[in-house]
C-alpha cells in the first residue's frame, strides 16, 4: 500500500473518531441541560415551558459565552474549544467532578488533574483499614502523594520498622536508624527512592507540602541533600524490598503501588513475598 493511501485511511479514521466524539458531546450536553430546571440555577421564569430543562441561551448566559457558539458546541460542530470555556459550561450545568472530566474528554481536551487538596485531612475509610489489616502477614502501607503515612498494618510496622513517631515515608527512610537497619541494601536503593519522590514533586512543584518535606530533609540529612541535588528522576514502579527481620531473617517482597480511585491523592502499597526466596514460609513462622 502506498504511503499516500495509508495517510488517507488514517486521516479518515481520525475524522470518523472525532465525529463520533462530537456526537457524544452533543448528546451529553443536551441531556445534562434537560435535567436542570431554571430554579436550580437561580433563574426566574414566567409561564409554562413546552420542554423540560434549561434553554440553550440560558446555558450560554450562565457560562458567559455566545449563544451561537454554545449552540454549535451542543450541535457537535467542529469548533475550537478552550479549557476555560469547558470549565464555564461545566459550572453552568452543575456537573460533578466525574462529569466535568468526561466533558473535557468529549471536547477533545485533556481532563484536568483531580483536585488532590480534597483528600487533605480526610479520614481513612473502614474499608481501606480492613484491606490493610486483611493483607497481614504481608506488609501494606497507605500514604498520600507527599509520602505522608496515613495507615500501616501490623506487618508493615514490624517488618519495615515503622513506629508511631513516623509520619512520612521519605523522612523515615533517611532519619530512622531502625528503618535503615531493616533494609538490606539501603545505600543502593536510596538514589531510586529520591528519584521517585522527585518524579512526584514534578506534578506540583509549587506545592508547599512538598517543599516542607524537602526542606526538612535537606536540613537534617546530608545523604538526602546530596541525592536531591543530582536532580535524578525515576517514575515509581514495581520494586523489590529486601529487609532483615530480627526473628524471621532476610525477607524479600515484590511491592506494587496502587492508586485509590475515590481518593486520587492516596497510594496503596501492597507487598507480596518474592517467589523462591523462602519469604512466605518465614512470614508464617515469625
Amino acid at each position: 500500500m502506498h504511503s499516500d493511501q495509508l495517510r488517507l485511511i488514517v486521516t479518515s479514521e481520525t475524522s470518523a473518531a472525532a465525529r463520533h466524539r462530537r456526537a457524544q458531546l452533543s448528546d451529553f450536553l443536551r441531556i445534562r441541560r434537560a435535567r436542570l430546571a431554571p430554579a436550580d440555577v437561580g433563574l426566574v421564569t414566567a409561564g409554562r415551558r413546552r420542554t423540560p430543562g434549561l434553554r440553550r441561551e440560558e446555558v450560554a448566559v450562565l457560562a458567559a459565552v455566545g449563544v451561537s457558539w454554545y449552540t454549535w458546541l451542543e450541535q457537535g460542530r467542529d469548533i475550537n474549544v478552550s479549557a476555560e470555556v469547558v470549565d464555564a459550561v461545566g459550572k453552568a450545568l452543575r456537573l460533578s467532578t466525574a462529569e466535568r472530566a468526561h466533558l473535557y474528554a468529549l471536547a477533545g481536551l485533556r481532563p484536568p488533574c483531580a483536585d488532590l487538596r480534597a483528600d487533605r485531612g480526610a479520614a481513612v475509610t473502614p474499608e481501606l483499614r480492613q484491606l490493610l489489616d486483611g493483607w497481614s502477614p504481608r506488609p501494606a502501607v497507605l500514604r498520600d502523594r507527599h509520602w505522608n503515612l496515613l495507615a500501616v498494618n501490623d506487618a508493615a510496622a514490624a517488618i519495615y520498622g515503622y513506629g508511631p513517631e513516623d509520619h512520612n515515608c521519605l523522612v523515615t527512610f533517611f532519619t530512622s536508624a531502625r528503618h535503615r537497619d531493616a533494609h538490606l541494601h539501603w545505600a543502593a536503593v536510596a538514589p531510586a527512592v529520591v528519584a521517585a519522590f522527585r518524579a512526584d514533586v514534578a506534578h506540583a512543584p509549587d506545592d508547599p507540602e512538598y517543599r516542607r518535606v524537602v526542606d526538612e530533609l535537606n536540613a537534617v540529612s546530608p545523604e538526602f541533600a546530596e541525592l536531591w541535588a543530582r536532580h535524578d528522576v525515576q517514575v515509581p514502579g514495581q520494586m523489590v524490598k529486601a529487609v532483615r527481620h530480627p526473628e524471621a531473617g532476610e525477607l524479600f517482597f515484590d511491592t506494587t503501588s496502587l492508586a485509590v480511585v475515590d481518593h486520587p491523592a492516596w497510594i496503596l502499597e501492597l507487598s507480596n513475598p518474592r517467589p523462591g526466596t523462602g519469604t512466605a514460609e518465614r512470614l508464617h513462622t515469625r
